[in-house]
């Protein structure tokens, strides 16, 4: 596909630098060397079987997709095999695959057998991607991670609320995360990679928090009702942050709502009160077209506010493409995300060169979030070659053997680890089998043994 005319003005810088690209290659194979194989984690390798089985039948995937969702409104047996055979039923006229699964989940004796098996495969791949029902469930998880070399961040899952009281709810459910995690964690060992960088120290608790969540308020239509309504309950968020040592991470969601969240959150940051802590900072989305003039307002923000930690930008891809493009046409509009995935990638390297370039003032830190090989390939390569020292960050579920590869190569990593019970994570699940099936995935390319160096070249 070829790139559009906004596409093209927004990679501004057109070559990535060549004088990396052996590094690039050579740190790439060493990862992959370093992954653990089928045999050490079997489970991920049935489900990456079952990932596979889907990547080229569209029908079957949206079936299991809509089971997925359905699943925890499902109360009995008889309702989750009704369900079952319904939609698999439905995508059985083009699907062998499905038909031959709704012959089974409509049968009088597999029926229901069947039927719990695909909820007990639902439960164990939500438990691949969701570490524990809240803070307290999670800390063994958050523990032995942090043991094993891995740093966190805690995500609590649910979508955008629509009552105050819901609001206060998650807001309530993030404090008591901070709080839980803040009195476990004196208690782990020292790990001197993760605990600081050359910037300074590094809180060992992080959360992640959502703005949607923390207001029913927050509209496109009307940005400064969102901030007003979420402005309190993350003011509150960030001094329980300060006074637990803890980091604060604002997500960003649709891209409706990202100038109202960079809006409210440079707003609060600047406030005298914050200028000493928390640790907190912010997400760049690198599939928006207009990511390059977004990251030049954070890094003018940051250097024109002096704070005594600096400012995380994490640097992701972006997990609504779907979302966006889907909006975008039906009102018309250019869709603000690439439509080209290499042209998504090429811009992902150069907000990664340009990030960890902007870490020398000493005003922000880098966090490079990526599934991709060749982005964290270039991004540890660029790193090396220009003396910086740089995060990676994995998703649970998703990045594991990423996780695990990187560990073993001595790299800072850090787990974003969803929390929250089945029902609120299902949206979360849903996302996470998208990116992992979607046409332009790397890691559907990985499943589907693509070479390395195809993998690895430039994109």
């Amino acid at each position: 596909m070829l790139m559009n005319a906004d596409e093209e003005t927004a990679l501004g810088d057109p070559a990535p630098s060549a004088t990396i690209e052996p590094r690039v290659a050579e740190i790439g194979r060493a990862l992959v060397a370093a992954m653990p194989t089928a045999r050490r984690t079997p489970r991920a390798a049935v489900e990456r079987r079952v990932m596979a089985a889907m990547v080229d039948d569209p029908e079957l995937r949206a079936a299991v997709f809509r089971f997925v969702d359905v699943r925890p409104a499902c109360d009995s047996p008889d309702d989750l095999a009704r369900h079952l055979g319904e939609l698999l039923s439905e995508a059985s006229a083009s699907s062998p695959l499905a038909a031959r699964g709704a012959s089974l989940a409509t049968g009088g004796l597999t029926r229901r057998p069947v039927a719990a098996a695909a909820a007990l495969g639902v439960k164990q791949m939500a438990q691949r991607f969701i570490i524990g029902a809240d803070a307290h469930d999670a800390l063994p998880e958050v523990e032995r991670l942090w043991k094993s070399g891995a740093a966190t961040t805690i995500d609590l899952l649910g979508e955008a609320t629509v009552t105050e009281e819901e609001a206060d709810a998650y807001a309530q459910r993030c404090e008591d995360t901070l709080r839980a995690v803040a009195a476990a964690a004196p208690k782990w060992p020292a790990r001197e990679l993760l605990e600081r960088d050359a910037a300074g120290p590094i809180p060992r608790v992080n959360l992640s928090v959502k703005v949607s969540a923390l207001t029913p308020l927050l509209r496109a239509t009307a940005p400064e009702r969102g901030i007003a309504g979420a402005e309190p309950r993350l003011r509150h968020l960030l001094r329980v942050a300060r006074d637990t040592g803890a980091h604060l991470h604002v997500d960003m969601e649709s891209y409706d709502t990202r100038e109202a969240v960079t809006e409210l959150t440079l707003k609060v940051l600047s406030e005298p009160e914050f200028s000493e802590g928390p640790s907190a900072g912010i997400v760049l989305q690198a599939y928006l077209t207009e990511s390059p003039q977004h990251l030049d307002r954070l890094l003018a923000w940051a250097d024109a506010t002096p704070r005594a930690q600096p400012f995380t930008i994490r640097l992701v891809k972006g997990a609504y493409w779907d979302h966006e493009t889907v909006e975008a046409v039906q009102h018309g509009w250019t869709p603000p995300v690439f439509q080209d995935r290499r042209a998504c990638d090429r811009n992902y390297e150069q907000l990664t060169r340009r990030l960890i370039d902007a870490q020398r003032g000493g005003r922000v830190r880098a966090a490079i979030a990526s599934h991709n090989l060749r982005s964290i390939a270039h991004a540890l390569a660029y790193a090396d070659a220009t003396g910086a020292d740089v995060e990676l960050q994995v998703l649970r579920g998703l990045g594991d053997e990423t996780q695990a590869a990187l560990l073993a190569a001595g790299r800072r990593v850090r787990t974003y680890c969803p929390i929250g019970d089945l029902v609120a994570g299902m949206a979360y699940l849903v996302r996470r089998l998208l990116e992992n099936t979607s046409n332009d995935s790397f890691l559907r390319a990985q499943a589907e043994g693509v070479d390395l160096t195809t993998l690895l070249e430039q994109p």
